[in-house]
């Protein structure tokens, strides 16, 4: 049974399953746990040499996906009420919640694109989202739908080993993960905290809590802000 699926429009589908083809992902894409549909965009194209982009109108450096090529190629693989994700340095940043959504979705088209952009017209006459990395530039959309699909597939069914991971990790409860340790118990003249040998598993959930707190707080004021507002919402 497939639990998700996921459309790609690119102009380099060689780069499709990529990493994706491996470890737990790749045993979940052989077993059927999702599904990985790659269209080039080329093949879309209307002359001989396949072209997709052109020149900018009003001038400026670098190329833009034409919007004709590009309509026909999402017309092919787009189904009405699954969503379109476009991935763009102007997008909203992609979240964990915006991956359990898609996650949930069951499927999804993501266009990859190139050059400069793509013509804002495609944008404008399908429901895509724009959706970003970070406040980076990528050379093209395909690293980025490695990413989120990298993302999306460890949480379906079946694919993570271990359920109880997804739930204490980073962003899960809005959060960064807590330190973790393994064997062995002194390394290089640092021990495991005694509390993780303890055997009791309160303070060691207390002691988590704390370092996840700690870590965020520091490190992402942000999200720290956001777990505070969420706490006094609940007590509230």
């Amino acid at each position: 049974m497939s639990y998700f699926t996921a459309n790609v429009l690119t102009v380099f589908p060689e780069m499709f399953p990529g990493y994706l083809g491996h470890s737990l992902a790749g045993k979940a894409l052989d077993e059927g746990v999702w599904r990985l549909n790659v269209t080039n965009i080329r093949d879309f194209a209307t002359d001989r040499h396949r072209t997709v982009d052109d020149t900018p109108f009003g001038g400026g450096a670098g190329m833009v996906m034409r919007p004709d090529v590009l309509g026909k190629a999402v017309e092919a693989v787009h189904h009405e009420g699954t969503r379109l994700i476009y991935f763009s340095p102007r997008g909203r940043q992609v979240t964990q919640q915006m991956v359990e959504e898609l996650a949930n979705a069951k499927e999804a088209t993501f266009l990859c694109g190139r050059f400069e952009g793509i013509d804002e017209r495609v944008l404008e006459a399908y429901p895509f989202e724009e959706v970003s990395l970070g406040d980076f530039v990528l050379s093209g959309g395909e690293p980025a739908a490695l990413a989120v699909l990298d993302a999306i597939v460890r949480l379906l069914p079946g694919v993570m080993g271990c359920r109880d991971s997804l739930t204490e990790e980073s962003f899960s409860n809005g959060l960064l993960e807590y330190p973790q340790y393994t064997r062995p118990v002194e390394w290089n003249g640092r021990r495991v905290p005694e509390v993780l040998n303890s055997g009791h598993h309160g303070r060691i959930a207390a002691w988590r809590l704390s370092q996840a707190e700690e870590l965020t707080k520091r490190r992402r004021p942000d999200l720290w802000q956001a777990y505070l507002e969420t706490a006094q919402k609940r007590e509230d």
